[in-house]
């Protein structure tokens, strides 16, 4: 059972529901529950039980066996659950089908990650990037929600008196989306002007998966305030700052966080964002050691980088928060193979050193743990750059 975390906001009480299937292990979705449960409580919900099924072939139904949905209707009644979230995509018929049975709200975890990129958007231009995305995923899922969309009028913005039919709902929702494009598009030209009027200025982005501690390494360098938190999507807005490390000025950029199963819509919706990696000259590739799994967030955000064609980058890997790494010494007497958890940190850093031919560095951006190294390895990859730029520049030399 999962322990309730009180939370300021957190009013809703949600059941998790994962699949494990051929491509995936039952630890690895165990996993997938953890993160989804610290993504619940993002959003201000309080997840109080999780419950999986090995599934081959999802049911075009209702997603899940009707063994386990009764199951799950019996804990939902019997504990006043709010909502029920799917780790998965869920097709409109499957929300309603879903939704009879149970008795209360379902999401899927798109739709989860959308909200709590709506709480987090507080630009204009964040705004309208998660708008856009979030009437891209109700657009095909229209045909199970259009009789609730007069409830879905007060949270994404549209309005107008009682009920319309599905063909006027589409027609509504899909103007709203060209004219959320046309907005973008303005927006979009007037990021790429702001850009190129930085000059030739050598130019470093941090990239890496959410919550990896990017803002506060940000702060480190930079000497600014740019809001962090030990949430999902702390930062959604490009955060761009003038660094200068000895007498070397660069551009230093705080990136949105790249997550496991990223919906589409906010990948496409965010390109101004995405903008800034793929214009970068340097990316810091800032990885939280301390996760179990950071091996598998090491691989989504590489996976990413490729989508957004930024995978040609010099890209140096910044093992972050080492003052929270644990391992567990194993008994001299057991003779079991050593796990990831009995791996000591020296250990670690010998296995990427060796694998990795870029520059690696380890750091705890939290307690400037190794902050010299760090900032040194930064000036050498900048200064390389920016004396290619800039041959007659003296004052490096």
């Amino acid at each position: 059972m999962i322990e309730p975390v009180s939370t300021d906001i957190a009013e809703e009480r949600a059941v998790l529901i994962g699949v494990i299937n051929q491509h995936q292990s039952e630890e690895e979705v165990e996993d997938y529950l953890k993160e989804l449960a610290f993504l619940t409580e993002t959003a201000g919900a309080v997840p109080m039980e999780k419950f999986l099924q090995r599934v081959d072939i999802p049911s075009p139904r209702t997603f899940i066996g009707s063994g386990k949905l009764a199951e799950i209707k019996d804990y939902v009644s019997s504990h006043k659950i709010d909502m029920a979230i799917f780790d998965d995509e869920l097709s409109a018929s499957q929300f309603r089908n879903i939704e009879k049975v149970l008795g209360c709200r379902v999401i899927d975890r798109t739709n989860l990650i959308l909200d709590i990129f709506a709480r987090r958007a507080k630009t204009s231009h964040a705004r309208t990037q998660v708008e856009l995305a979030q009437y891209q995923y109700l657009l095909p899922r229209l045909t199970g929600l259009w009789t609730h969309l007069e409830r879905q009028r007060g949270g994404i913005g549209l309005r107008g008196p009682g009920e319309t039919e599905i063909e006027t709902d589409r027609r509504i929702v899909r103007d709203k989306i060209a004219r959320l494009q046309q907005k973008l598009e303005k927006i979009d030209r007037q990021k790429a002007t702001q850009r190129k009027n930085r000059g030739k200025m050598v130019r470093v982005s941090l990239v890496g998966y959410t919550n990896v501690g990017k803002s506060t390494i940000m702060n480190l360098l930079s000497k600014s305030d740019v809001f962090s938190e030990n949430k999902l999507f702390a930062t959604l807005d490009t955060t761009v700052r003038k660094v200068v490390i000895g007498n070397l000025p660069f551009l230093l950029s705080d990136t949105v966080g790249f997550i496991r199963k990223l919906p589409h819509q906010l990948v496409e919706s965010f390109k101004s964002t995405l903008d800034e990696v793929r214009e970068s000259d340097i990316l810091l590739h800032v990885v939280d050691i301390s996760h179990p799994n950071f091996e598998e967030q090491v691989n989504i955000v590489n996976q990413t980088l490729l989508e957004m064609n930024a995978n040609h980058k010099p890209a140096y890997m910044v093992f972050n928060k080492i003052d929270l790494y644990n391992h567990i010494q194993k008994d001299t007497d057991d003779l079991t193979p050593p796990g990831r958890e009995n791996i000591s940190l020296d250990e670690l850093k010998q296995t990427w050193m060796a694998r990795n031919n870029d520059p690696s560095i380890f750091i705890s951006a939290k307690d400037k743990t190794n902050i010299m190294p760090f900032r040194e390895l930064i000036y050498d990859r900048v200064k390389e750059i920016h004396a290619k730029r800039y041959p007659y520049d003296d004052f490096l030399y």
